[in-house]
């Protein structure tokens, strides 16, 4: 497991298996403070790599089965507002199976069986704060409450995992981090696995925590997720009560 550990003067410090990793010093930028989803979208719109993204991804959508449906392609954003975001977790891509994808990352819509790394982090929830493992994995009322589930990549070929990797996906969601990275309220990064933490050089805001470890996966999970008590640390930093997890995993 690593943990994310502040210092004065802005200094930062990450600890994975008895290794220091130093970050650079904090710089504060205010130029994201106040803005929105839909002004950093329309700023996005105008760069070439955007403009690209968008003319593959229409003409994917146009003779291919994409997921998830395109108007819930943004639903992570469209969810959480940038003013209110909470905590944010880093999935990889979208489901590649019919009726799974919702927008969200790890989130699953409702009546399909839920993924076994989702199982796995119901039952981490479980151990950690008691809360019950619920019947469904769809996460969207969690979304509402704080929580971003962002995905590196938004969009996917149906069986095909990771089939839009590398046609720009990345280079928007760096620059979603990068943006909450300038902001000033309390949020906490929990990066599952090696491709989220490698999002950790975008993150050195100290009023922000980032916590670090294996996959949920059946074959992460072992590797240091299960026992790692992210999601205590998570409720303990923020100051809420372990409601904020029950609201967001159990079905209503």
């Amino acid at each position: 497991m690593i943990i994310f550990l502040r210092f004065k003067y802005f200094k930062s410090i990450v600890i994975l298996n008895n290794t220091f990793f130093w970050y650079n010093v904090y710089t504060k930028n205010n130029k994201g403070v106040n803005m929105t989803w839909e002004e950093f979208l329309n700023k996005e719109s105008k760069l070439e790599y955007f403009k690209n993204l968008m003319t593959f991804i229409n003409n994917e959508y146009s003779y291919k089965t994409i997921y998830p449906a395109r108007n819930l392609i943004f639903d992570a954003l469209n969810k959480t507002p940038l003013n209110k975001v909470k905590v944010v977790i880093i999935g990889q891509d979208p489901y590649h199976s019919p009726g799974y994808a919702n927008g969200l990352a790890f989130s699953v819509c409702d009546n399909v069986e839920i993924p076994k790394s989702l199982v796995n982090i119901f039952k981490e929830i479980n151990m950690e704060l008691g809360i019950n493992i619920p019947d469904t994995g769809n996460l969207q009322k969690w979304a509402e409450n704080g929580v971003l589930l962002l995905n590196r990549i938004l969009t996917v070929e149906k069986g095909k995992p990771l089939s839009h990797k590398g046609m720009g996906w990345e280079i928007f969601t760096n620059n979603v981090l990068k943006l909450l990275n300038e902001q000033n309220q309390k949020i906490v990064f929990l990066l599952f696995g090696k491709s989220a933490e490698e999002l950790k050089i975008y993150l050195n805001n100290p009023n922000h925590l980032v916590l670090i470890t294996s996959h949920p996966s059946p074959l992460g999970a072992y590797k240091g997720f299960i026992g790692s008590g992210v999601f205590k640390k998570t409720v303990e930093y923020l100051d809420e009560s372990i409601d904020f997890w029950r609201v967001k995993w159990e079905k209503n």
